[in-house]
């Protein structure tokens, strides 16, 4: 599974890790995040993020 970087504040999503405040469980692929979920960091949506 890939990383994903917020282009506006460089959060790294690592499906590893995932996003457990975000309700996101570890082993969730980017691309299986709900649409509606948010960056942590500063609030935009999965549009802004880009592979790394």
């Amino acid at each position: 599974m890939q990383n994903y970087r917020c282009v506006v504040c460089n959060y790294i999503y690592d499906p590893e890790v995932g996003d457990p405040d975000g309700g996101i469980e570890p082993g969730t692929a980017f691309e299986d995040i709900p649409e509606d979920w948010v960056c942590p960091l500063c609030g935009v949506d999965k549009s802004n993020f880009e592979p790394v």
